[in-house]
């Protein structure tokens, strides 16, 4: 069984969220989860507002964005 903190790990170790690490969270924070799950998500926004991970969807978002004003 997949656990919150062993997706935020991968993200933390790789300094990249993929969009099917953030639907996972979404599936997995959706269910019952225990305080080091939470303290690890937790982590894992920090981490992402401090800039040491990337999240793709946010990356796409940008790119599609600078598509609409050419």
């Amino acid at each position: 069984m997949v656990l919150i903190r062993d997706v935020v790990q991968e993200a933390i170790t790789t300094g990249y969220l993929t969009i099917c690490a953030e639907e996972r969270l979404r599936q997995l924070l959706s269910t019952k989860y225990d305080l080091e799950d939470f303290n690890a998500f937790m982590t894992l926004q920090e981490a992402a507002m401090a800039g040491r991970v990337r999240q793709e969807s946010r990356e796409l978002r940008r790119c599609q964005g600078h598509g609409d004003e050419d």
